[in-house]
């Protein structure tokens, strides 16, 4: 049985796997290291041009909230900490708020390298999904619709690399932030259709 997922629009395969099966694919520790235990996720960081509108785009269109912000003048450059967390829990003081920030899984850190925003020969990051430096793919965040939040979406002229409609993989969506990074808009509940979907597909 294959297990495999390629680039929007194309075939996606996959197998209706047991856990036991999903845990014996080769290269899968058939134990997790007890020193492991505590161990998560915390962040995922990518590079910014101006952090002006890229922090306009993950708080305003995708309601993260900004959490923390280190700033390291002599090594010219700035790091910012989002994600979906209530301002209200956030600590007043600075040292209180990076030890707590530091201890929440899935924030995104967007890192600002100063004078790349006025910089006019500076052409960017890649993205990731395109040559030279094709690799990294994308975030995902999981919404309540996938239909109204890209109704949102369009009203606010976010760019869209594929919209719900497009394609295959139907109820999906790609968008761009300013930086052109791709961020997979999916719902939970749709998850049970994709499954079936590549099976078939499969069979």
């Amino acid at each position: 049985n294959r297990v495999g997922y390629t680039r929007v629009g194309c075939t996606r395969t996959m197998s209706k796997l047991t856990v036991s099966q999903l845990q014996s694919l080769p290269g899968v520790c058939a134990e997790t290291p007890r020193e492991t235990d505590g161990y998560m996720l915390q962040q995922t960081m990518l590079r910014i041009v101006d952090p002006k509108p890229s922090l306009d785009f993950y708080t305003r269109v995708l309601g993260m909230t900004l959490v923390c912000k280190l700033d390291f003048p002599d090594m010219a450059f700035s790091l910012y900490f989002l994600g979906y967390v209530k301002k209200e829990d956030i600590p007043e003081d600075p040292t209180a708020r990076a030890a707590w920030m530091f201890g929440l899984p899935g924030l995104i850190e967007l890192t600002h390298n100063y004078g790349t925003e006025n910089d006019p020969d500076f052409k960017g990051y890649a993205d990731g999904n395109s040559e030279p430096g094709k690799g990294f793919g994308h975030i995902g965040v999981s919404v309540r619709s996938v239909e109204a939040a890209c109704e949102r979406f369009q009203a606010l002229g976010v760019d869209f690399v594929k919209k719900p409609e497009d394609g295959k993989m139907r109820n999906l969506a790609f968008i761009r932030d300013p930086n052109g990074y791709w961020i997979e808009i999916l719902e939970p509940s749709n998850a049970a259709q994709f499954v079936e979907w590549a099976t078939d597909n499969h069979s």
